[in-house]
This record gives C-alpha cells, sequence and structure tokens, in this order.
C-alpha cells in the first residue's frame, strides 16, 4: 500500500506534511519574486505552535504554512521564508547572512562535469593510469572549517574526492584515488584549486558484491561457488491483514498513537506519541526525530583529514531517502508513506514508498513456569516498526522507531553500505585505520546520532532526572557487604544538564512528570536506557570538534524552544563552531517542572576490519525509551497468548 499526497483542501490535520501540491502552490507564491540565480533548497511544513496542534479538534480551520530556504547563487546569499499556502502569501522573508545552506543534488550533478572537464584533473588522473573519464567516480565532500579562509562568508566550497571503476557497473568505491583533492565554488561553479599529494597505486582488485562477479577471482574476497543454495524459504504472513490502522498519517497500533512525520532535511519524524490506558491516551513524547549526524575521521592523511561531515545538515537525509521494496527492506504485511520533498527549481519531487510501517515477531515478551502446578504462561511479543533508509554517497544508513506491546520505544540505526577508504603503496599498512582488501585501508572513523526528544510525559510539565546505582559503604547501613542504592539527582538547570554515560553505574536518566503519579503515589516516569556508546577522540582544540559541540555529551536537556531543532544548529555548512546546543545551553535556563527537550547521543565506533569489505554488514547502535513507573504494573498482561503454543504441527510440539 501507498499514499497518495492530499490537496490542501482535504487535510486534516496541522501536522500532516507537505503534499506535493502543496509544495507546488507555496514555491509559485514565493517564485514571481525571486531572482533567476535563486535555488530552492528545503520546502517543508511550517509546523504550528505545539499549543495550537494540542489544542487542535477536527473540523478547525488550518493554515497551511511551508518553510522554504533559498540560495541565491548570483548574491551569494541565503534566505528564508514562510508561505501560506491556505492565504496564498508569503507571510515572512529575511536574508540569514554569513551561513550557507546544505549542498544541493543539482550543485552535485553539476560539478561532476565541471571536474570531469578539468586538464589539470584529467592529467592527475593519466599520471595515474587512468585515461577514461567517464566511469570515474566523484564525491563532492563538505569542506569543513579549518581556518578563516572557510568562513562560510569567504564562499560556498566543497571539496570533491575520485575513484575509478573499471566497467560501468563496477564497485565505485574499490579504486580510490589517493592524494588526489580539489575545492571547488559551488556559487560560480568552478574548481578553486586542485592538490595532489602524489601518486599511490590503484588497488589491483576489484569489490564486486552482486551474485555473478563474486565468482570472479578478480574479486576480492571472491566465491568460487557463487551464493549459497541451501536456505529454505522463511514466509511471513498475516491472513487477516495487519493490527494497524492508518488514517492520513496518523497511526494506530494495539494502544499506541502517533503521527508519522517527513520532511527533506529530517527525514523521519514522529509527532504526538502516546499510549492509552484506562480509556485515555497518554501522551510520552510531542516529538521525536534524529537532529544531527557527525562523522569524523582520525587519519590526519591530506585526502582523510577533513572528512568530518553533517549529513543532516550538509546533505539533508529526507531528500536522499530510499524507495523500500517489499521482500528486500520489509517483510509481512506493509503500509508505505511517499515522501514528499523538492527539487531546486522548487518543484515537488516524491519519494515513493519512503516510509516503511510493519508488525514483527519479537520472541519473548513474558514468561514464568509455576514449578508446583506446572502451569506455563507465555507471551510473544510484537514491535511495530517505523523505518526509513538513505543512501549517503557510500554509505546507508537505516532509521527505525520501534514501539513495543510493553510501553518501550527504541530508537535503532543500522550503517551498512561502503567505507569510505584509501589506497597504500604495496607493502605499506596504515598507521591510523586497517587494511581492507590488497592496497586498500578503511580509515579510523566514527558516526555519531543525535536524537531530540520533545518530551510530554503525562503533560508538559516535566523533570529529568540522573539515576546512578551505588555501592553503599561498610559499615552499619551494609553490614554484609551487598547493599547498593540508585541515586536520583534532579538536573535543575541546563549547566547542569550536559552528561556523558557511565556503565559501571547503570547510568540511566529519568524523564518525570511534575503532575501525575501512579497508584504507589510516584511521579509517573519514562527512562531513557543507554545502549553501547562512545565519544569523540578529536582534541578539544580541534576544529571539526568545536563545530560538533553536542558530540562532546551523550545527554543534554535544555528548555522547550521550538526555533531549537538542530543539535549543531541551523547551518553547520562551514559553520567556524558554537552553534546548536551548546549555545542553546548558554541561556541556562531552569528545568523542573517544565516543558523540557532531552537530546541524545550515541555513536558508532568503526575501526574497520576485512569483513566490512567490500560492503559492509549492517552494524546496529541506539537507546531505549522504556515506561519507569508511568504504568501501574506490567502493561502487557492482557496481550493473548500466541494460539500456536496450545497446538501439535506434524506431530511435534507446538513451538
Amino acid at each position: 500500500m501507498s499514499t497518495e499526497a492530499e490537496p490542501a483542501s482535504l487535510v486534516t490535520h496541522p501536522l500532516e506534511p507537505l503534499s506535493a501540491a502543496e509544495i507546488e502552490q507555496a514555491c509559485d507564491i514565493l517564485r514571481k519574486d525571486l531572482a533567476p540565480t535563486a535555488r530552492f533548497v528545503y520546502v517543508m511544513l511550517a509546523e504550528p505552535p505545539k499549543a495550537d496542534v494540542l489544542a487542535y479538534e477536527a473540523g478547525d480551520p488550518i493554515d497551511r504554512q511551508a518553510f522554504i530556504v533559498i540560495r541565491d547563487r548570483g548574491e551569494r546569499a541565503t534566505y528564508e521564508a514562510v508561505v501560506s499556502v491556505t492565504a496564498g502569501e508569503v507571510r515572512s522573508w529575511r536574508h540569514v547572512p554569513g551561513v550557507q545552506t546544505s549542498i544541493t543534488l543539482e550543485e552535485w550533478e553539476t560539478l561532476l562535469e565541471v571536474i570531469k572537464g578539468d586538464s589539470r584533473w584529467q592529467a592527475a588522473l593519466a599520471a595515474r593510469g587512468v585515461t577514461n573519464f567517464d566511469d570515474v567516480v566523484i564525491d563532492p565532500w563538505p569542506l569543513g572549517y579549518n581556518g578563516p579562509e572557510d568562513d562560510p562568508g569567504a564562499g560556498r566550497f566543497v571539496r570533491p574526492l575520485t575513484w575509478v571503476r573499471s566497467s560501468p557497473d563496477d564497485n565505485g568505491y574499490a579504486r580510490p584515488v589517493e592524494g588526489l583533492v580539489v575545492r571547488f565554488d559551488l556559487d560560480r561553479m568552478e574548481i578553486v584549486e586542485i592538490e595532489d599529494h602524489g601518486v599511490v597505486p590503484l588497488p589491483p582488485r576489484a569489490g564486486n558484491y552482486d551474485p555473478e562477479r563474486i565468482k570472479d577471482p578478480g574479486n576480492f574476497p571472491y566465491f568460487p561457488d557463487g551464493v549459497r543454495t541451501d536456505l529454505k524459504p522463511l514466509e511471513i504472513t498475516q491472513p487477516e491483514g495487519p493490527s494497524f490502522s492508518v488514517e492520513g498519517h496518523r497511526v494506530a497500533w494495539q494502544k499506541w498513537s502517533f503521527r508519522v512525520g517527513f520532511n527533506p532535511r529530517e527525514g523521519l519524524v514522529l509527532h504526538t506519541i502516546g499510549y492509552e490506558d484506562k480509556g485515555r491516551i497518554r501522551p510520552i513524547v510531542y516529538r521525536a526525530s534524529l537532529s544531527e549526524m557527525f562523522v569524523p575521521y582520525g587519519d590526519p592523511a591530506p585526502t582523510h583529514y577533513r572528512k568530518n561531515v553533517f549529513d543532516m545538515g550538509e546533505a539533508g537525509v529526507g531528500m536522499l531517502a530510499n524507495s523500500l521494496e517489499l521482500g528486500c527492506d520489509c517483510l509481512g504485511e506493509i503500509y508505505y508513506f511517499d515522501g514528499a520533498g523538492n527539487d531546486n527549481d522548487g518543484h515537488p519531487v516524491t519519494i515513493a514508498n519512503a516510509i516503511c510501517l510493519h508488525e514483527e515477531d519479537y520472541g519473548q515478551l513474558w514468561k514464568h513456569t509455576d514449578l508446583l502446578t506446572g502451569q506455563v504462561e507465555m507471551r510473544r511479543s510484537r514491535r511495530l516498526v517505523i523505518s526509513l533508509v538513505a543512501t549517503i554517497a557510500n554509505y546507508e544508513y537505516g532509521y527505525f522507531w520501534y514501539l513495543y506491546q510493553d510501553g518501550t520505544l527504541e530508537f535503532e540505526v543500522k550503517l551498512s553500505g561502503v567505507i569510505s577508504n584509501g589506497a597504500l603503496a604495496p607493502g605499506d599498512k596504515p598507521e591510523y585505520g586497517a587494511l581492507v582488501a590488497p592496497g586498500l585501508y578503511g580509515p579510523n572513523h566514527q558516526h555519531f546520532f543525535n536524537v531530540r526528544l520533545d518530551m510530554m510525559v503525562d503533560g508538559p510539565h516535566n523533570t529529568v532526572y540522573e539515576l546512578n546505582s551505588e555501592a553503599v559503604p561498610p559499615g552499619p547501613e551494609n553490614p554484609y557487604g551487598n547493599a547498593w542504592v540508585v541515586k536520583a539527582t534532579p538536573l535543575r538547570r541546563e549547566s547542569e544538564a550536559q552528561r556523558i554515560i557511565d556503565p559501571l553505574a547503570a547510568r540511566s536518566w529519568k524523564i518525570t512528570s511534575a503532575t501525575e503519579t501512579n497508584g504507589l503515589g510516584e511521579a509517573t516516569a519514562y527512562r531513557l536506557v543507554p545502549h553501547d556508546n562512545v565519544l569523540p577522540f578529536y582534541q578539544p582544540e580541534a576544529h571539526a570538534i568545536r563545530r560538533a559541540g553536542f558530540a562532546t555529551k551523550h545527554l543534554w536537556v535544555t528548555g522547550y524552544d521550538p526555533a531549537e531543532r538542530y543539535a549543531a544548529g541551523d547551518y553547520p555548512y562551514q559553520h567556524p563552531g558554537g552553534a546548536g546546543l551548546p549555545a542553546y545551553a548558554a541561556a541556562d535556563r531552569p528545568l523542573e517542572g517544565t516543558d523540557v527537550v532531552v537530546w541524545y547521543t550515541f555513536g558508532a565506533h568503526h575501526v574497520a576490519r576485512p569483513e566490512d569489505w567490500p560492503v559492509m554488514p549492517a552494524r546496529s547502535v541506539g537507546f531505549h525509551l522504556e515506561p519507569a513507573g508511568f504504568f501501574d504494573g506490567n502493561p502487557a498482561l492482557d496481550v493473548p497468548a500466541a494460539e500456536i503454543c496450545h497446538h501439535e504441527r506434524d506431530g511435534q510440539p507446538g513451538a
């Protein structure tokens, strides 16, 4: 199933994403007053104030507004506009000085043609034995910021890197051109400088992963027998259909309800997440989204030292979303949401099946065997999956929200694709990475993700506590040496609410209601539980970490401000640093019993290995958000037992 774009007149809720028709209308309203050099970067829903959304009732009038980012190449300037599609007028227009927008697909495509036609670049490839430029791969890595020459006011630059294919359908990342770096002006569409740090031989082996060519002895690795032949079919069927229902972009499943959103920058967004309990929907999270990604590389070589990208703010995840396919990306009874974005002329672009919604079995939910009576009670867990997958140059990122029947939420990022790599001379070994194939290495690097959680646990008045488990010192209170306690410390102000994980203290954070209590008289709450995590290894004075200040802490809590949406700020491209969470938290607002936003940063520490080549097995990172006194007891007691538990099949006991 797939959604169709709704005309503005049929929109039934203020948080419905902009339809293709609304994007066209909004850009038409603005276009007549723009110069020919103005390009549309993002067109997305200008979300109404939270209070208006929460007060909305079916049938209330909706003023549909679009937030639009414009880059005028002629003026070398960035503008923001808010346009009312409903009223057909521009509500606001402002120049944003000294910033650069994310790179656009149009810029990416144009720079490829310019670079491939440059004689200096061609000569550098010829020195490496390459004379056919048609199949060369060029990735436009963001420049970053390493000094005043990179200031966003000095120009809009990108730093393309080059790889060589042996055929049009060859793995484009198997043979990197080490040491060849281009500095490119995106406004003037011209090469500023070409650096060539010396010829390193191209890696000798292909790195293909399609079924036919993995049998090629020239591939690395290669499988002479081809694909496996011993896998039997595994079918997932729901003969009565799925247990969820969808109305527009509102989803109801079991006792959960929420709204699915999409925009070109963040991609998948969830709104108004709540859980039905005792006949009413209890709010948990108002808005949940991935706010930024930071991918820093730990190799000081000329080709790699500037690799520190902010994929949300410098590229945009939404417009790079895949069209998901049944049987490949999602299994079972699927509902798809299309994603509506824009091209740089301001016309709508629809990504079919950008978001996948489905259920999946998740093993044991709860079980107990009464040893005296022999009675067994077992419940299988089922979870609802909301997912989006984006291809950002060489990497694939899968973003998964999971809702469980016991009231738990989980966010998981799955990393796959092809590692960004470098070439080595024969016999050399990398100091800041690991060999993955002959003449090819993967530089040390990390991936950091920041999720913004606009919390609303039983209402808008919340307080966040840090929980640490501590052993009680020996003495009268611990005569047997076995006692330990959990200490809860309130994070009272933003200056106190910048924390890192401590697995030895089982550290977690509890978001409590300031107004509601459970059946035991304690504040209702949800707890954020970290999974594996890490911190960056950059030195504090490094330019990249100044730009990614959010990644220096795992947890931040800020007072709610709808303008504070991105962990690295609105415009991280070539930003010198200090924007985003460090700037937000500098206000040092009080946090107790108020409308709070919880920001959680988690990272994947990637030391490459041969098993990551030529395409890496998916790796997962994320966190849980689980009820901690939100309910009076186990909310999954009412999940029915699976029928198969009570039957035999083919003479064998039911599984």
